[in-house]
């Protein structure tokens, strides 16, 4: 999973970056709000904003998330803990804001409630399965199979969009982490992961993206 940190204490930071990546997640640090609002569209899970950084602050940096983005969990964390200002973290759209000073543990608690990631084991056809929190994908013989980081990229974002059409668009943004890419090279990377799949893992829509077939009860 990927999450975007706005946080300038590097102290805290530091500490916000072991303990998410001790748990897997794919952690971006941004110590300035401008900095990061020219890359909040690198399709991230989550998003965690302290209020007051150089350049654009936390709260206006919200707003312009959710301009285009209603869904993805966003955390604010600060020291500030003006009634005022909370009302206006939870009405520019916050799914949690936490005071600080707080324990990673209620941070990592929020974190994983927001990004529903309870559901740590995927079921693929054939016997296979994806652990999301390890990011290893096992065969029918429990043997792990190697996944480049871009696969697991891949496989974290079908195992978001269970039963939907993932764009090419979708996964030029999450997998390339923003940088420009072609179909082509996407394309490449699907042929790449199909090898390391169950036979018809996964189906192309027609020109439009691709669709994981996942074991249904």
């Amino acid at each position: 999973m990927k999450v975007l940190v706005l946080e300038d204490n590097k102290r805290l930071s530091n500490v916000i970056i072991d303990a998410l990546r001790q748990k897997n997640y794919h952690v971006e640090l941004f110590n300035d709000g401008k900095k990061a609002l020219e890359s909040i569209d690198n399709g991230y899970d989550c998003f965690i904003l302290d209020i007051n950084v150089p350049g654009v602050d936390g709260l206006s940096l919200l707003r312009e998330i959710r301009s285009m983005d209603k869904k993805t969990p966003a955390i604010i964390i600060s020291a500030n803990v003006d009634l005022e200002t909370i009302q206006d973290a939870y009405n520019k759209g916050c799914d949690e804001y936490l005071k600080k000073p707080f324990y990673m543990y209620e941070l990592e608690t929020k974190l994983d409630k927001l990004c529903q990631i309870e559901n740590k084991m995927v079921d693929l056809l054939d016997g296979y399965i994806y652990h999301i929190l390890q990011e290893k994908l096992y065969n029918k013989q429990n043997t792990e199979i190697k996944l480049a980081k871009k696969e697991i990229f891949l496989l974290n974002l079908f195992s978001k969009n269970k039963d939907k059409i993932v764009t090419f668009t979708q996964i030029e943004l999450y997998v390339w982490e923003g940088d420009l890419t072609t179909n082509e090279n996407i394309r490449a990377l699907i042929k790449r992961i199909r090898k390391k799949l169950p036979y018809n893992s996964i189906i192309s829509q027609g020109g439009m993206g691709y669709k994981f077939n996942f074991l249904t009860a």
